[in-house]
Protein backbone atom coordinates (compact mmCIF):
# COMPACT_ATOMS: atom_id res chain seq x y z
CA UNK A 1 0.00 0.00 0.00
CA UNK A 2 1.30 3.43 -0.95
CA UNK A 3 0.44 7.04 -0.27
CA UNK A 4 -2.49 6.99 -2.68
CA UNK A 5 -4.02 4.01 -0.84
CA UNK A 6 -3.72 5.73 2.52
CA UNK A 7 -5.25 8.91 1.12
CA UNK A 8 -8.12 6.98 -0.48
CA UNK A 9 -9.00 5.19 2.77
CA UNK A 10 -8.68 8.41 4.73
CA UNK A 11 -10.94 10.36 2.34
CA UNK A 12 -13.66 7.73 2.69
CA UNK A 13 -13.36 7.00 6.41
CA UNK A 14 -12.11 10.29 7.93
CA UNK A 15 -15.46 11.72 8.97
CA UNK A 16 -16.51 8.53 10.71
CA UNK A 17 -13.15 8.13 12.42
CA UNK A 18 -12.97 11.70 13.72
CA UNK A 19 -16.62 11.60 14.74
CA UNK A 20 -16.25 8.33 16.65
CA UNK A 21 -13.05 9.56 18.32
CA UNK A 22 -14.73 12.78 19.39
CA UNK A 23 -17.57 10.83 20.97
CA UNK A 24 -15.00 8.47 22.48
CA UNK A 25 -12.76 11.15 24.02
CA UNK A 26 -15.18 14.04 24.44
CA UNK A 27 -12.57 16.37 22.89
CA UNK A 28 -12.91 17.51 19.29
CA UNK A 29 -9.35 18.84 19.08
CA UNK A 30 -7.75 15.71 20.52
CA UNK A 31 -9.79 13.56 18.14
CA UNK A 32 -8.77 15.45 15.02
CA UNK A 33 -5.11 15.59 16.01
CA UNK A 34 -5.05 11.89 16.85
CA UNK A 35 -6.62 11.00 13.52
CA UNK A 36 -3.99 13.01 11.65
CA UNK A 37 -1.23 11.27 13.62
CA UNK A 38 -2.71 7.91 12.65
CA UNK A 39 -2.59 8.88 8.98
CA UNK A 40 1.04 9.93 9.32
CA UNK A 41 1.83 6.56 10.92
CA UNK A 42 -0.04 4.74 8.15
CA UNK A 43 2.08 6.45 5.49
CA UNK A 44 5.15 4.90 7.11
CA UNK A 45 3.89 1.44 8.12
CA UNK A 46 1.38 0.42 5.43
CA UNK A 47 3.93 0.07 2.60
CA UNK A 48 5.85 -2.36 4.84
CA UNK A 49 2.89 -4.24 6.34
CA UNK A 50 -0.50 -3.55 4.70
CA UNK A 51 -3.33 -4.07 7.21
CA UNK A 52 -6.14 -6.49 6.48
CA UNK A 53 -8.63 -3.95 7.77
CA UNK A 54 -7.36 -0.43 6.85
CA UNK A 55 -10.27 1.49 8.37
CA UNK A 56 -10.08 -0.53 11.58
CA UNK A 57 -6.30 -0.02 11.72
CA UNK A 58 -6.73 3.75 11.43
CA UNK A 59 -9.43 3.74 14.08
CA UNK A 60 -7.41 1.68 16.55
CA UNK A 61 -4.21 3.67 15.95
CA UNK A 62 -5.98 7.01 16.24
CA UNK A 63 -7.63 5.83 19.44
CA UNK A 64 -4.23 4.96 20.92
CA UNK A 65 -2.85 8.37 19.89
CA UNK A 66 -5.85 10.01 21.55
CA UNK A 67 -5.20 8.10 24.76
CA UNK A 68 -1.55 9.19 24.66
CA UNK A 69 -2.66 12.80 24.33
CA UNK A 70 -5.15 12.52 27.17
CA UNK A 71 -2.60 10.81 29.39
CA UNK A 72 -0.34 13.84 28.95
CA UNK A 73 -3.04 15.99 30.46
CA UNK A 74 -2.91 15.44 34.21
CA UNK A 75 -6.42 16.74 34.75
CA UNK A 76 -7.80 13.92 32.62
CA UNK A 77 -6.05 10.95 34.24
CA UNK A 78 -9.30 9.41 35.36
CA UNK A 79 -10.69 9.57 31.86
CA UNK A 80 -7.48 8.00 30.54
CA UNK A 81 -7.87 5.05 32.89
CA UNK A 82 -11.37 4.42 31.58
CA UNK A 83 -10.31 4.71 27.97
CA UNK A 84 -7.26 2.52 28.42
CA UNK A 85 -9.37 -0.19 30.04
CA UNK A 86 -11.84 0.05 27.19
CA UNK A 87 -9.05 -0.20 24.62
CA UNK A 88 -7.55 -3.27 26.30
CA UNK A 89 -10.89 -5.03 25.97
CA UNK A 90 -11.08 -4.34 22.22
CA UNK A 91 -10.43 -7.10 19.73
CA UNK A 92 -9.54 -6.79 16.05
CA UNK A 93 -13.19 -7.33 15.17
CA UNK A 94 -14.21 -4.47 17.42
CA UNK A 95 -11.89 -1.97 15.76
CA UNK A 96 -14.54 -1.03 13.23
CA UNK A 97 -16.57 2.00 14.17
CA UNK A 98 -19.90 1.14 15.75
CA UNK A 99 -22.29 1.08 12.76
CA UNK A 100 -25.18 2.11 14.97
CA UNK A 101 -23.38 5.34 15.83
CA UNK A 102 -21.96 6.32 12.46
CA UNK A 103 -24.81 8.38 11.07
CA UNK A 104 -25.47 10.43 14.18
CA UNK A 105 -21.74 10.88 14.75
CA UNK A 106 -21.04 12.22 11.26
CA UNK A 107 -24.04 14.51 11.44
CA UNK A 108 -22.89 15.78 14.84
CA UNK A 109 -19.43 16.34 13.37
CA UNK A 110 -20.94 18.52 10.64
CA UNK A 111 -22.80 20.62 13.18
CA UNK A 112 -19.69 21.00 15.34
CA UNK A 113 -17.43 22.02 12.46
CA UNK A 114 -20.06 24.52 11.26
CA UNK A 115 -20.89 25.86 14.74
CA UNK A 116 -21.96 29.53 14.79
CA UNK A 117 -19.20 30.42 17.31
CA UNK A 118 -16.71 30.03 14.45
CA UNK A 119 -15.90 32.49 11.69
CA UNK A 120 -16.99 31.51 8.20
CA UNK A 121 -13.37 30.88 7.20
CA UNK A 122 -12.85 28.53 10.14
CA UNK A 123 -16.10 26.72 9.42
CA UNK A 124 -15.07 26.08 5.82
CA UNK A 125 -11.56 24.95 6.77
CA UNK A 126 -12.74 22.67 9.58
CA UNK A 127 -15.51 21.13 7.48
CA UNK A 128 -13.14 20.33 4.64
CA UNK A 129 -10.53 19.00 7.07
CA UNK A 130 -12.50 16.92 9.55
CA UNK A 131 -15.60 16.01 7.52
CA UNK A 132 -14.16 16.04 4.02
CA UNK A 133 -10.76 14.59 4.90
CA UNK A 134 -8.79 17.17 2.88
CA UNK A 135 -5.29 18.11 3.96
CA UNK A 136 -4.28 21.65 4.84
CA UNK A 137 -2.34 21.76 1.57
CA UNK A 138 -5.40 20.78 -0.47
CA UNK A 139 -7.56 23.39 1.25
CA UNK A 140 -4.89 26.04 0.73
CA UNK A 141 -4.69 25.22 -2.98
CA UNK A 142 -8.46 25.35 -3.31
CA UNK A 143 -8.79 28.80 -1.79
CA UNK A 144 -5.39 30.15 -2.91
CA UNK A 145 -4.19 31.01 0.58
CA UNK A 146 -0.97 29.99 2.34
CA UNK A 147 -0.94 26.60 4.07
CA UNK A 148 -0.06 28.40 7.30
CA UNK A 149 -3.28 30.42 7.01
CA UNK A 150 -5.38 27.27 6.68
CA UNK A 151 -3.58 25.65 9.60
CA UNK A 152 -4.13 28.77 11.72
CA UNK A 153 -7.86 28.74 10.87
CA UNK A 154 -8.15 25.09 11.84
CA UNK A 155 -6.21 25.57 15.07
CA UNK A 156 -8.19 28.70 15.95
CA UNK A 157 -11.43 26.89 15.19
CA UNK A 158 -10.60 23.96 17.45
CA UNK A 159 -9.56 26.30 20.26
CA UNK A 160 -12.75 28.31 19.86
CA UNK A 161 -14.88 25.17 20.05
CA UNK A 162 -13.02 24.03 23.17
CA UNK A 163 -13.24 27.45 24.84
CA UNK A 164 -16.96 27.68 24.12
CA UNK A 165 -17.54 24.22 25.57
CA UNK A 166 -19.34 23.04 22.43
CA UNK A 167 -20.56 19.50 23.17
CA UNK A 168 -20.12 16.73 20.65
CA UNK A 169 -23.75 15.87 20.22
CA UNK A 170 -26.58 16.39 17.84
CA UNK A 171 -28.48 19.57 18.73
CA UNK A 172 -32.14 19.10 19.67
CA UNK A 173 -34.43 18.92 16.64
CA UNK A 174 -35.59 22.54 16.88
CA UNK A 175 -32.06 23.90 17.33
CA UNK A 176 -30.77 21.60 14.61
CA UNK A 177 -33.22 23.12 12.16
CA UNK A 178 -32.12 26.61 13.18
CA UNK A 179 -28.44 25.74 12.69
CA UNK A 180 -28.96 23.72 9.53
CA UNK A 181 -28.83 26.92 7.50
CA UNK A 182 -25.28 27.49 8.74
CA UNK A 183 -24.22 24.01 7.69
CA UNK A 184 -25.80 24.45 4.27
CA UNK A 185 -24.17 27.85 3.79
CA UNK A 186 -20.72 26.34 4.43
CA UNK A 187 -21.32 23.62 1.85
CA UNK A 188 -22.62 26.28 -0.56
CA UNK A 189 -19.48 28.39 -0.11
CA UNK A 190 -17.29 25.35 -0.76
CA UNK A 191 -19.24 24.42 -3.90
CA UNK A 192 -19.32 27.99 -5.20
CA UNK A 193 -15.54 28.29 -4.91
CA UNK A 194 -15.19 25.04 -6.83
CA UNK A 195 -17.64 26.00 -9.57
CA UNK A 196 -16.14 29.45 -10.21
CA UNK A 197 -12.86 30.14 -8.45
CA UNK A 198 -12.66 33.64 -7.00
CA UNK A 199 -9.04 34.03 -8.12
CA UNK A 200 -6.16 32.22 -9.73
CA UNK A 201 -5.58 30.76 -13.18
CA UNK A 202 -8.35 28.16 -13.25
CA UNK A 203 -12.03 28.87 -13.85
CA UNK A 204 -13.11 25.63 -12.16
CA UNK A 205 -11.80 23.77 -9.14
CA UNK A 206 -13.86 20.60 -9.71
CA UNK A 207 -12.19 18.61 -6.92
CA UNK A 208 -13.50 21.19 -4.43
CA UNK A 209 -16.96 21.29 -5.96
CA UNK A 210 -17.25 17.50 -5.98
CA UNK A 211 -16.20 17.37 -2.34
CA UNK A 212 -19.08 19.75 -1.52
CA UNK A 213 -21.43 17.46 -3.47
CA UNK A 214 -20.19 14.43 -1.55
CA UNK A 215 -20.81 16.21 1.76
CA UNK A 216 -24.24 17.37 0.58
CA UNK A 217 -25.14 13.79 -0.33
CA UNK A 218 -24.06 12.65 3.12
CA UNK A 219 -26.15 15.36 4.76
CA UNK A 220 -29.17 14.48 2.58
CA UNK A 221 -28.87 10.83 3.60
CA UNK A 222 -28.70 11.79 7.29
CA UNK A 223 -31.41 14.48 7.13
CA UNK A 224 -33.83 13.06 4.52
CA UNK A 225 -36.81 15.08 5.77
CA UNK A 226 -35.17 18.50 5.29
CA UNK A 227 -36.22 19.89 1.86
CA UNK A 228 -33.48 22.53 1.68
CA UNK A 229 -30.78 19.87 2.06
CA UNK A 230 -32.14 18.25 -1.09
CA UNK A 231 -32.45 21.70 -2.65
CA UNK A 232 -28.75 22.39 -2.13
CA UNK A 233 -27.82 18.95 -3.41
CA UNK A 234 -29.98 19.52 -6.50
CA UNK A 235 -28.37 22.91 -7.12
CA UNK A 236 -24.88 21.43 -6.87
CA UNK A 237 -25.62 18.43 -9.10
CA UNK A 238 -27.34 20.51 -11.79
CA UNK A 239 -24.61 23.14 -11.79
CA UNK A 240 -21.79 20.60 -11.85
CA UNK A 241 -23.49 18.82 -14.76
CA UNK A 242 -22.28 21.66 -17.00
CA UNK A 243 -18.63 21.43 -15.88
CA UNK A 244 -17.45 19.26 -18.83
CA UNK A 245 -18.59 21.92 -21.32
CA UNK A 246 -17.59 25.05 -19.37
CA UNK A 247 -13.91 25.02 -20.32
CA UNK A 248 -11.97 24.27 -23.47
CA UNK A 249 -9.00 21.90 -23.77
CA UNK A 250 -6.65 24.66 -22.59
CA UNK A 251 -8.84 25.56 -19.61
CA UNK A 252 -10.27 28.70 -21.19
CA UNK A 253 -13.91 29.49 -20.31
CA UNK A 254 -16.68 28.51 -22.72
CA UNK A 255 -19.74 30.76 -22.34
CA UNK A 256 -23.21 29.26 -21.97
CA UNK A 257 -24.35 30.15 -25.49
CA UNK A 258 -21.22 28.49 -26.95
CA UNK A 259 -21.25 25.29 -24.90
CA UNK A 260 -21.71 21.90 -26.53
CA UNK A 261 -24.64 20.67 -24.46
CA UNK A 262 -23.97 17.12 -25.55
CA UNK A 263 -20.99 17.24 -23.18
CA UNK A 264 -23.15 17.98 -20.16
CA UNK A 265 -23.29 15.22 -17.55
CA UNK A 266 -26.81 13.86 -17.97
CA UNK A 267 -26.43 11.44 -15.05
CA UNK A 268 -25.79 14.45 -12.81
CA UNK A 269 -28.83 16.18 -14.31
CA UNK A 270 -31.00 13.16 -13.49
CA UNK A 271 -29.67 13.09 -9.93
CA UNK A 272 -30.25 16.82 -9.61
CA UNK A 273 -33.83 16.59 -10.85
CA UNK A 274 -34.53 13.73 -8.44
CA UNK A 275 -33.17 15.79 -5.53
CA UNK A 276 -35.22 18.78 -6.70
CA UNK A 277 -38.36 16.65 -6.60
CA UNK A 278 -37.63 15.80 -2.96
CA UNK A 279 -36.96 19.47 -2.21
CA UNK A 280 -40.35 20.41 -3.67
CA UNK A 281 -42.41 18.42 -1.18
CA UNK A 282 -43.08 21.40 1.11
CA UNK A 283 -42.41 24.34 -1.20
CA UNK A 284 -39.03 25.52 -2.40
CA UNK A 285 -36.65 27.47 -0.21
CA UNK A 286 -33.68 29.56 -1.40
CA UNK A 287 -31.52 26.62 -2.48
CA UNK A 288 -34.48 24.84 -4.03
CA UNK A 289 -35.37 27.92 -6.08
CA UNK A 290 -31.79 28.22 -7.33
CA UNK A 291 -31.92 24.53 -8.20
CA UNK A 292 -35.16 25.12 -10.13
CA UNK A 293 -33.38 27.84 -12.13
CA UNK A 294 -30.49 25.46 -12.82
CA UNK A 295 -33.00 22.78 -13.85
CA UNK A 296 -34.59 25.18 -16.36
CA UNK A 297 -31.18 25.69 -17.96
CA UNK A 298 -30.44 21.96 -17.87
CA UNK A 299 -33.66 21.06 -19.67
CA UNK A 300 -33.28 23.65 -22.46
CA UNK A 301 -31.83 22.58 -25.83
CA UNK A 302 -30.21 26.00 -26.35
CA UNK A 303 -29.92 29.49 -24.87
CA UNK A 304 -32.54 30.77 -27.29
CA UNK A 305 -35.02 28.02 -26.39
CA UNK A 306 -34.56 28.48 -22.62
CA UNK A 307 -37.69 29.46 -20.72
CA UNK A 308 -36.36 32.85 -19.62
CA UNK A 309 -39.79 34.03 -18.42
CA UNK A 310 -39.83 31.14 -15.94
CA UNK A 311 -36.31 32.02 -14.79
CA UNK A 312 -37.37 35.64 -14.22
CA UNK A 313 -40.30 34.47 -12.09
CA UNK A 314 -38.04 32.14 -10.09
CA UNK A 315 -35.56 34.96 -9.44
CA UNK A 316 -38.40 37.21 -8.33
CA UNK A 317 -39.51 34.52 -5.87
CA UNK A 318 -35.92 34.07 -4.69
CA UNK A 319 -35.59 37.82 -4.22
CA UNK A 320 -38.64 37.84 -1.94
CA UNK A 321 -37.44 35.10 0.43
CA UNK A 322 -33.66 35.62 0.21
CA UNK A 323 -33.04 39.13 -1.14
CA UNK A 324 -29.48 39.98 -2.17
CA UNK A 325 -27.80 42.19 -4.76
CA UNK A 326 -26.43 39.10 -6.54
CA UNK A 327 -29.96 37.76 -6.94
CA UNK A 328 -31.03 41.14 -8.38
CA UNK A 329 -28.11 41.11 -10.79
CA UNK A 330 -28.95 37.60 -11.96
CA UNK A 331 -32.58 38.65 -12.34
CA UNK A 332 -31.40 41.48 -14.59
CA UNK A 333 -29.59 38.99 -16.83
CA UNK A 334 -32.76 36.89 -17.10
CA UNK A 335 -34.88 39.98 -17.78
CA UNK A 336 -32.50 40.95 -20.58
CA UNK A 337 -33.01 37.57 -22.20
CA UNK A 338 -36.77 37.59 -21.69
CA UNK A 339 -37.66 41.24 -22.33
CA UNK A 340 -34.61 42.99 -23.75
CA UNK A 341 -31.56 44.85 -22.43
CA UNK A 342 -33.17 48.25 -21.74
CA UNK A 343 -35.37 46.96 -18.90
CA UNK A 344 -32.47 44.99 -17.48
CA UNK A 345 -30.16 48.00 -17.58
CA UNK A 346 -32.54 49.89 -15.31
CA UNK A 347 -32.22 47.12 -12.71
CA UNK A 348 -28.42 47.20 -12.89
CA UNK A 349 -28.28 51.01 -12.68
CA UNK A 350 -30.45 50.86 -9.56
CA UNK A 351 -27.96 48.45 -8.00
CA UNK A 352 -25.14 50.84 -8.82
CA UNK A 353 -27.02 53.82 -7.43
CA UNK A 354 -27.56 52.01 -4.14
CA UNK A 355 -23.91 50.82 -4.09
CA UNK A 356 -24.98 47.33 -3.11
CA UNK A 357 -22.09 45.45 -4.76
CA UNK A 358 -19.09 47.74 -4.32
CA UNK A 359 -15.87 46.48 -5.84
CA UNK A 360 -17.48 43.51 -7.58
CA UNK A 361 -16.54 42.79 -11.19
CA UNK A 362 -19.96 41.27 -11.78
CA UNK A 363 -21.85 44.58 -12.02
CA UNK A 364 -19.70 46.22 -14.72
CA UNK A 365 -19.49 42.87 -16.49
CA UNK A 366 -23.27 42.61 -16.81
CA UNK A 367 -23.66 46.32 -17.51
CA UNK A 368 -21.08 46.11 -20.27
CA UNK A 369 -22.97 43.24 -21.93
CA UNK A 370 -26.24 45.16 -21.77
CA UNK A 371 -24.71 48.34 -23.19
CA UNK A 372 -23.16 46.34 -26.03
CA UNK A 373 -26.55 44.90 -26.91
CA UNK A 374 -27.98 48.43 -26.91
CA UNK A 375 -25.27 49.54 -29.34
CA UNK A 376 -23.52 51.83 -26.84
CA UNK A 377 -20.11 50.40 -27.70
CA UNK A 378 -17.69 52.91 -26.09
CA UNK A 379 -19.56 52.75 -22.79
CA UNK A 380 -19.74 48.97 -23.02
CA UNK A 381 -16.01 48.69 -23.61
CA UNK A 382 -15.25 50.93 -20.61
CA UNK A 383 -17.46 48.79 -18.37
CA UNK A 384 -15.88 45.52 -19.52
CA UNK A 385 -12.39 46.91 -19.01
CA UNK A 386 -13.39 48.00 -15.50
CA UNK A 387 -14.76 44.51 -14.84
CA UNK A 388 -11.46 43.00 -16.00
CA UNK A 389 -9.49 45.22 -13.63
CA UNK A 390 -11.70 44.15 -10.72
CA UNK A 391 -11.71 40.43 -11.57
CA UNK A 392 -9.17 38.30 -9.68
CA UNK A 393 -9.71 35.15 -11.76
CA UNK A 394 -7.31 35.21 -14.68
CA UNK A 395 -9.53 33.08 -16.91
CA UNK A 396 -12.57 35.28 -16.43
CA UNK A 397 -10.43 38.39 -16.90
CA UNK A 398 -9.20 37.16 -20.27
CA UNK A 399 -12.78 36.70 -21.47
CA UNK A 400 -13.74 40.21 -20.37
CA UNK A 401 -10.73 41.74 -22.12
CA UNK A 402 -11.45 39.79 -25.29
CA UNK A 403 -15.03 41.07 -25.32
CA UNK A 404 -13.85 44.62 -24.70
CA UNK A 405 -11.41 44.39 -27.60
CA UNK A 406 -14.22 43.50 -30.02
CA UNK A 407 -15.93 46.81 -29.15
CA UNK A 408 -13.05 49.06 -30.20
Amino acid sequence: MGTADVEAVWRIESARIVAALTRFTGDFGVAEDAAQEAVAEALVSWPLAPPANPAGWLMATARRRAIDAIRRQAALRDRYALLAADLAADSEADEEIDPDKIDDDVLALMFVSCHPVLSRESRVALTLRVVGGLTSEEIARAFLVPVATVQARITRGKKTIAAAGVPFELPPAAERRERLGGVLSVLYVIFTEGSTATSGDRLLRPEVAYEAIRLARTLAALQPDEPEVHGLLALCELTAARFPARTGPDGSPVLLDEQDRRRWDFSAIRRGLAALAKASTRGLGPYGLQAAIAATHASAPSVEETDWDRIVVLYEALGRIAPSPVVELNRAVAVAMASGPAQALAIVDELIASDRLPGSHLVPSVRGELLARLGRRPEARAELELAARLCANQRERSVLLRKAATLS
